[in-house]
């Protein structure tokens, strides 16, 4: 029987760019399939008035230090963007719209690969999302008409607090079963649930 691996993410989590790429040889060896659920962290944020940007200096700092270890641990060509953070409900309202599609997976690691990637902020305009999506093979109209309609709108909201009545406070969460997982450091453990 397969198992699956839940994904809740943002585009805006540098976490959440490294779990998915960690999760990838996971999901091989082990078999499992990958659903994805995009969260709007932003919103999230919002509501419990946390400043991403509002930490110390020192931290900050860290921060960006740690990223790099990690990407050169793992040889994943990251980079920090240039602007940061961004606005990312239209990018989580496409994956949805991709859904209909077929393509949120390659859309998911299409739009993280061009922010954390290729500095690539402007993603969160619909202009660069659709050349984005077109180049997927899906229409970027039929796209952006879709990823504005009340019905994907909605979806966002009813995800993220679906998300939120599971225990996700942040992303990337990672759920096997009815076990929550944060972050990108937890691989181990999520291989070993699926192996259970």
């Amino acid at each position: 029987m397969t198992k699956t691996v839940e994904l809740y993410w943002d585009p805006a989590s540098t976490n959440t760019y490294f779990a998915f790429k960690l999760l990838q040889p996971v999901l091989k060896r082990t078999g499992a399939r990958l659903e994805l659920h995009p969260f709007n962290l932003g919103y999230v944020f919002r509501k419990h008035n946390y400043v991403l940007m509002d930490e110390p200096p020192a931290k900050l700092a860290n921060r960006k230090r740690d990223l790099m270890r990690w990407a050169n641990k793992y040889q994943l060509p990251f980079r920090f963007p240039d602007v940061f953070p961004i606005k990312t409900s239209r990018i989580l309202r496409g994956a949805l719209a991709m859904r209909q599609w077929g393509l949120e997976l390659a859309y998911t690691e299409a739009v993280l690969d061009a922010y954390w990637e290729q500095n690539n902020h402007h993603i969160a305009d619909y202009e660069r999302l659709c050349g984005l999506v077109e180049m997927l093979g899906a229409n970027g109209k039929a796209f952006e008409r879709l990823s504005e309609s009340e019905g994907i709108r909605q979806q966002l909201v009813d995800t993220t607090n679906r998300g939120l009545e599971r225990g996700v406070f942040g992303v990337p969460s990672i759920f096997v079963g009815d076990e929550l997982f944060w972050g990108k450091d937890r691989m181990e453990f999520v291989e070993d649930a699926l192996n259970e």
